[in-house]
């Protein structure tokens, strides 16, 4: 097949963080034998077709290039609520259509284009179509399905774009059930499939030792801040626990001053960006990872934890559901409770068992989520797409 990906956020250079999920599964669907392609924004003008792990990517200019910072630096939320943000996303959306356009003049035929993200991935899927042309596959992630409860025209956008998919598959039962209820698609009808995990890559297992770790994208999103919360309120009951932050991010200062003004700044450590290829380094011998993202799709990096046998504590919001459990190697708190987040991290980081548990489900979870039993179940889920099947 040749398959075309659309989507807003994918990694610009060697480590990029930025989509690693997408490409991680379009380079497992390569490895299948299929010939994969991306549609993405360019970044501060850098456009243009490259070729990176064997993926065609095309980069495609959408406005001066002090303004193409909406994509791949997870603020496009936050950036859109202004008059030049909110034309550059039009302008975003209207340069991706052109180019999926494109993509379908050329030979071999396009079998299928996959959208990530509804929003702008699946607009641009959606306008780009044409009766008797490829179909499309959208995947909602997250974000996008938070947008729904907060707009009606959003709603009723979405409505328009999912409706005409193909097929639609959500990262997250929870996202699933959310889409459903926003846009009366049937919620039998969503696939739920979480994007793969870098297996190959997630070898060792923690040995225990270095404390709480927490990694991400520091945004405002991750609320890296509760973590903080609950290292002072473990220091008030005399316990001093270490945190280590891993990543980067607009909140980092935020953060820093956040432990400063709770007198934990000496138990904070920052480690920096890093690259996926680094996720078991990064995690290290953590004795527990925390968790306090709200409204995340799935919570890959709590995925990652579990496959490096480190117990995970999380905030109840979102999809995370589907990955933490609630007792053994893991523990769901009440959403913002902190003073249960701190009691939750404080009993798993003493539990000489958790951390074997954790590896136990960790091989579960690193054998449902390889990338190559990934791709496979999105070949079937184009196959139907082709076919003109709607998969349940």
């Amino acid at each position: 097949m040749r398959i075309l990906s659309v989507t807003h956020d994918y990694p610009r250079h060697d480590g990029d963080l930025a989509g690693a999920f997408v490409e991680r599964l379009l380079v497992a669907l390569r490895a299948r034998g299929h010939a994969v392609e991306v549609v993405t924004p360019a970044d501060g003008g850098a456009g243009g077709r490259v070729e990176a792990r064997g993926v065609s990517v095309t980069r495609v200019r959408y406005a001066p290039a002090r303004w193409e910072r909406l994509a791949h630096r997870g603020t496009m939320a936050s950036a859109v609520r202004s008059p030049v943000g909110l034309l550059a996303l039009t302008s975003l959306i209207a340069g991706q259509a052109r180019a999926v356009r494109a993509a379908r003049r050329t030979a071999p035929p396009l079998d299928v284009v996959h959208a990530h993200w509804w929003i702008p991935g699946g607009i641009s899927a959606w306008l780009a179509h044409a009766p008797g042309g490829p179909p499309y596959v959208v995947t909602l992630h997250g974000t996008d399905v938070a947008v729904l409860g907060k707009s009606g025209p959003a709603r009723a956008l979405a409505r328009r774009v999912l409706r005409r998919a193909a097929a639609v598959t959500a990262v997250s039962g929870y996202l699933a059930d959310r889409a459903a209820a926003a846009t009366g698609i049937p919620r039998a009808s969503i696939v739920v499939q979480p994007m793969p995990l870098e297996t190959a890559r997630l070898a060792r297992v923690s040995a225990g030792g270095a404390g709480i770790v927490a990694a991400g994208r520091l945004t405002a999103q991750k609320r890296v801040t509760l973590i903080v919360d609950a290292l002072a309120a473990l220091k008030r009951r005399g316990r001093h626990l270490s945190l280590g932050i891993v990543g980067d991010g607009p909140e980092r200062r935020t953060i820093a001053d956040h432990a400063a003004a709770l007198g934990v700044a000496e138990q904070v450590r920052f480690g920096g960006a890093f690259e996926p290829a680094r996720v078991a380094e990064a995690v290290g011998d953590a004795d527990v990872f925390a968790f306090a993202a709200e409204g995340e799709g799935f919570g890959l990096a709590a995925a990652e934890a579990l496959a490096l046998g480190v117990p995970v504590v999380a905030m109840e919001s979102g999809g995370i559901a589907d990955v933490v459990p609630r007792s053994g190697p893991g523990r769901l708190v009440p959403d913002g409770d902190v003073e249960a987040f701190a009691a939750a991290l404080d009993e798993l980081a003493a539990w000489p068992d958790a951390r074997r548990l954790a590896a136990e489900l960790g091989a579960r979870l690193k054998r449902q989520l390889s990338p190559e039993g990934v791709a496979e179940r999105f070949e079937s889920v184009y196959r139907g797409a082709v076919s003109g099947v709607r998969r349940a």
